[in-house]
């Protein structure tokens, strides 16, 4: 008998996938200590970044249900 996997749920909160099929994530290191980081280090941090590709395809294992 053939177990299914169960979708790693603390990836599914911290990644959404995008239209393309890419994966998309918050910045790191930005919960706190932000007055020691310089205002283009905050400014960048607060967009999204796609997933590097190696990550990514470790990633979709976990989430596929």
């Amino acid at each position: 008998m053939k177990i299914k996997q169960k979708t790693k749920k603390s990836i599914s909160k911290r990644v959404i996938e995008t239209g393309s099929g890419k994966l998309k994530r918050k910045q790191a290191f930005r919960s706190h200590l932000a007055h020691n980081k310089t205002t283009k280090q905050k400014r960048h941090s607060r967009k999204d970044v796609i997933v590097d590709r190696i990550d990514a395809s470790r990633y979709k294992k976990l989430l596929q249900n």
